[in-house]
């Protein structure tokens, strides 16, 4: 019993990964927070898929004259490959849009932000009411 929940040691470990992600995009309230549990999520979808493309006993997909090799999937490793590219501008962008929230707001909290939206938005009321007065007039 040990020795097979032993045997799938990296299902564990993107478990793991996944949870602790997925813990800290919702647990959190800090933007840079969770773009560093999404970062850790994508980590994790990551190594599963490396773990899907992985054959035991398994060679690289090179042809041989040996008719009986089992190879390997590479297509999981360059999907990979383009996943990564994809999850470093998707970081990058989060990032640039943290600073610029951040320049606009002066905080990356997100009551306090969600404060200061209520707050403008309730003087952008009275000021429309006090405007639509005026003009009635």
């Amino acid at each position: 019993m040990i020795s097979s929940t032993l045997g799938v040691w990296n299902y564990w470990i993107v478990f793991f990964l996944m949870m602790i992600g997925l813990f800290l995009v919702i647990g959190r309230k800090n933007l840079l927070k969770k773009i560093v549990g999404l970062t850790i999520f994508q980590t994790s979808v990551f190594l599963l898929y490396i773990t899907f493309g992985k054959i035991q006993g398994g060679t690289p997909p090179i042809l041989n004259n040996i008719n009986e090799t089992v190879y390997s999937n590479p297509l999981p490793h360059v999907l990979i490959l383009t996943a990564i590219v994809v999850g470093v501008a998707t970081t990058a962008l989060g990032l640039s849009l943290v600073l610029r929230i951040n320049s606009e707001y002066g905080s990356i909290e997100e009551e306090d932000i969600s404060a200061q939206d209520l707050i403008d938005y309730h003087d952008l009321i009275e000021t429309s009411k006090k405007i639509s007065v005026k003009f009635k007039k």
